[in-house]
């Protein structure tokens, strides 16, 4: 087969191309760690109607939780009208139920708190979260038990 002059002079072009675009793709894929891949955050939102018992409250909330591979957690929630809330948890405990705290949240200004850097699930926690087994709720004076509440999907 003849190849003309052009082509002939093209064909060093586009082999070394190619050899830089898979170059860059196996830099790529090196580049990703897959013992840090993170779950899609799970978006959350609060309401006294998913505490255990239900509460009626003008307060609510929502924000994002993200449990990477490591089991290593990070996020943050933003409230409206909740003022008075005083603490606030990651627990384990399926929707409906209520469980014990694993990850005290901490309030970095009004109405705003986030999971505090080196937070970390066990084994067990981390297969709650994949099951949707793990919530977070807000505390308050009046409702010591929770004032609102999200379920985690991860």
């Amino acid at each position: 087969m003849k190849i003309s002059g052009m082509f002939r002079a093209a064909v060093p072009a586009v082999v070394a191309s190619a050899a830089l675009a898979l170059a860059g793709c196996q830099t790529m894929s090196s580049a990703w760690d897959s013992t840090k891949a993170a779950f899609s955050g799970s978006n959350v939102t609060l309401s006294g109607a998913q505490e255990v018992p239900p509460v009626t409250t003008s307060a609510s909330g929502s924000g994002t939780i993200t449990v990477n591979d490591d089991k290593s957690v990070s996020g943050s929630f933003k409230l409206q009208n909740a003022a008075h809330i005083r603490v606030a948890h990651i627990h384990v405990g399926p929707a409906g139920k209520n469980g014990p705290i694993i990850i005290p949240l901490q309030k970095t200004a009004d109405n705003e708190w986030v999971v505090p850097q080196g937070a970390k699930l066990t084994e067990s926690q981390y297969q709650s979260y994949k099951a949707g087994g793990l919530y977070v709720n807000f505390h308050s004076a009046q409702y010591k038990g929770g004032e609102i509440r999200g379920q985690l999907k991860p």
